[in-house]
């Protein structure tokens, strides 16, 4: 096969298959999640744990910040009915 079609078939081939890089992955998968979480992760955690009534820990990591997140959302209602529109 010549190199160039194979090069298109592939490319087109790559069009038509949902972009996998879109979908939600699993924190504990991250390949940075035993990083400190960010900035933004702590602010808003911030703005769930006083919500809740909940004590925030300084010293999550991203995954754990991420699942923290979660948590504090279904516990506050916060956030939950932005996912679903």
């Amino acid at each position: 096969m010549n190199s160039d079609k194979h090069n298109q078939d592939t490319r087109k081939n790559d069009q038509n298959t949902p972009d996998q890089s879109n979908t939600v992955k699993d924190p504990d998968e991250w390949t940075t999640g035993a990083e400190p979480m960010t900035g933004a992760q702590r602010s808003y955690l911030k703005t769930l744990s006083d919500e809740a009534g909940e004590p925030l820990d300084e010293n999550l990591t991203k995954a754990e910040a991420s699942k923290k997140i979660d948590e504090l959302q279904h516990k506050t209602g916060r956030g939950l009915n932005q996912a679903s529109q």
